[in-house]
């Protein structure tokens, strides 16, 4: 496999995808890119745009979803697995637990639904942190821990991969525990998805539907196996140049976010972006670059995806948004304004 190989399979996919989803071309290319650099997504939108419908149809190009499982070692994982994230949710109803069988008179574990290829943690902010916290483990180091075991979530060996995408709302308020920075921060990218763009797309989704009983992703047919995932990311990792005025600029970017570096960020930024956002910053572009058919970074591939793998990374200056009227659309709006900036100096402009 190499890079060609790669951009193929990704038309394919994409094709197959446009089937069910109308539009979102960046977003279906982002939420490809990221799987690829081996990260994890935050799909964030109001509800009714195909956020989970995306993820689904995504699940099923590769023969996953709910009805499969794989024997791998000693445990069975799901190919698709999706979690409702309510209030009463427990970190065991996700991870799984210890259960006691009368019959052997010992503890034996039952494995949650997080055992899986594709994990959609559906409305993870309806979640209490404590809950929203037994993700932690799961999203960085890939395994889960159970009573005194630990249990691989990722099986590169084996083809196995592990790729969460979280879903969220970002107007409601009620019943809602916002996500600490640090589980945040395990996402590469906050995926914004908004309303259809055009009025063609919206008239596309309605004929799509208008005579159908069922979903259209009933119709999503598997392309590749899982393995070729994890083919094309060890293609990507190794084979995807990043020359060093690419990382120069990569490092100058995230550098120009943080206040305390350069004072005419601070009226955007009260916190800037880590070394660990620079990573992701540098990964993504390499899947970015690898979808478009090159095997080189360019500097207008780290500012394609310098706002997705950044907005959730930066803290916003709260008098700025006040500023702007308040509301999710003013932050990010002083998000996108604060990294042009930083893109700016990063450049020597």
């Amino acid at each position: 496999m190499d890079i060609d190989d790669v951009r193929s399979v990704y038309r394919e996919l994409r094709k197959e995808l446009d089937k069910a989803i109308i539009g979102y071309e960046e977003e279906k290319m982002v939420l490809f890119a990221v799987l690829l650099a081996n990260g994890h997504v935050l799909l964030e939108g109001v509800p009714g745009i195909a956020k989970t419908s995306l993820v689904r149809a995504l699940a099923k190009t590769f023969g996953l979803d709910e009805g499969i499982a794989m024997d791998l070692g000693d445990v069975f994982y799901r190919g698709f697995s999706r979690i409702q994230f309510t209030p009463d949710l427990m970190p065991s109803d996700i991870t799984g637990s210890l259960v006691y069988n009368p019959a052997t008179k010992s503890f034996e574990p039952r494995l949650g639904p997080v055992f899986a290829f594709i994990v959609l943690a559906d409305e993870i902010n309806r979640a209490v942190p404590r809950t929203q916290s037994a993700l932690l483990q799961a999203m960085q180091e890939r395994e889960v821990t159970i009573g005194s075991k630990t249990y691989p979530l990722e099986i590169r060996s084996k083809g196995k991969f592990f790729f969460v995408i979280a879903t969220q709302n970002p107007i409601e308020q009620e019943g809602t525990y916002p996500l600490p920075e640090a589980q945040l921060d395990r996402f590469m990218v906050r995926l914004i998805m908004g309303y259809p763009k055009s009025l063609e797309e919206e008239r596309k989704i309605l004929e799509l539907h208008a005579y159908r009983v069922s979903e259209p992703i009933e119709d999503i047919e598997k392309i590749v196996d899982p393995h070729w995932v994890v083919e094309a990311q060890e293609v990507i990792a190794k084979s995807v140049a990043v020359d060093e005025h690419v990382t120069n600029y990569a490092v100058k970017l995230i550098r120009a976010t943080r206040p305390e570096i350069y004072e005419s960020i601070a009226r955007f930024f009260e916190l800037g972006a880590s070394p660990r956002a620079g990573i992701a910053l540098i990964k993504l572009a390499k899947a970015y670059a690898a979808l478009r058919g090159s095997s080189m970074v360019r500097i207008e591939d780290i500012d394609k995806v310098v706002f997705h793998v950044l907005n959730h990374r930066v803290i916003p200056n709260i008098g700025t948004i006040v500023e702007r009227g308040s509301g999710f659309r003013a932050r990010l709006e002083v998000i996108r304004e604060g990294l042009e900036m930083a893109m700016k100096i990063a450049r020597g402009v």
